[in-house]
């Protein structure tokens, strides 16, 4: 979606001016991947409209594979309004019924488009969308599984979308199909999960946990990790769990260690909700080991 983000503290009734930048969970996490170095393609749809184009062309300037991306010449691109405080509740109207990315089916997605992949990432909003974004998802699970390629998946769940009933529905069962699953505690309990051995008894190889407490946790059938916060001031809260999502998946990318996944998750987390919109603060690799060094005390936090 693009994003328009009223100046910072102003209500969203009352604001004047807006920042024009991009929004949409599995667009930030391509985006922190690709910053962090990794080759990253996005499958989605835009209309062809100059929001679309906008889309695209922040993707590919984060470095972001936008080859399969889809054009629709006949609906627009998803809009997203929002205001931005770090200690109240953030207004956000979504303005996406029938925009070009609701409209995504089973037969556009092909197993040529997850060529080389060997992780697929999304997220629970896109089969809330609409019926054929929901056979959509089901027929990306089934081509990634046919690919060999991982499948990780956070549920993401927002409440604008749909009833606690309609995402149990939707996406409960989609849970028991991912390979990791990144999931807030409030989410799992919301869709009925009542912890993370469920899922890994299901078929899951790794669960991650986001605790109420800005937490997290890891677990896999053998072992257990848990990262704490790294406590920054916020200036924005939007786009930490897709930062997270990003920052972990990097360390497993590198074959990494989970405990270092979480903390390189946490590092991640911590840079964006520093910043307003939902990208501006996701790291390079260089700015991610300067940030891990300072939240560590390892390093000076002047970068000269």
């Amino acid at each position: 979606m693009l994003l328009m983000l009223a100046e910072p503290g102003i209500p969203l009734e009352r604001a004047t001016a807006f920042r024009r930048s991009i929004a949409g969970a599995e667009s930030n996490v391509a985006a922190g991947l690709a910053r962090l170095g990794h080759p990253v393609r996005w499958l989605g749809r835009v209309g062809d409209d100059p929001a679309g184009r906008a889309v695209l062309a922040q993707l590919r300037a984060d470095g972001v594979d936008t080859s399969y991306a889809t054009t629709d010449p006949a609906a627009p691109t998803g809009l997203l309004l929002r205001d931005s405080h770090p200690a109240r509740a953030i207004d956000v109207q979504y303005h996406r019924t029938g925009s070009a990315a609701s409209l995504l089916t089973p037969d556009e997605l092909t197993p040529e488009v997850l060529g080389g992949a060997g992780t697929v990432h999304l997220t629970g909003i896109t089969p809330m969308l609409s019926d054929s974004a929901h056979h959509a998802t089901l027929r990306l699970f089934e081509l990634a599984h046919e690919a060999g390629a991982a499948v990780s998946f956070d549920p993401n769940v927002r409440l604008k979308l749909g009833t606690p009933a309609r995402w149990r529905e939707v996406v409960g069962p989609l849970l028991e199909r991912a390979d990791l699953v990144l999931a807030g505690e409030d989410e799992l309990e919301l869709l009925g999960v009542p912890g993370p051995q469920r899922l890994l008894a299901a078929g899951a190889r790794t669960v991650v946990v986001k605790h109420r407490d800005k937490s997290a946790s890891c677990h896999t059938r053998e072992a257990s990790w848990r990262q704490p916060p790294f406590r920054v001031p916020v200036t924005d809260p939007v786009g930490a769990g897709d930062a997270f999502a990003a920052g972990f998946l990097s360390g497993v990318l590198r074959a990494e260690p989970y405990e270092v996944c979480l903390r390189e998750a946490a590092a991640v987390a911590a840079l964006v909700v520093q910043c307003a919109t939902d990208t501006d603060g996701l790291p390079d690799r260089a700015g991610l080991e300067r940030a891990l060094a300072a939240f560590t005390g390892g390093a000076e936090t002047v970068h000269r």
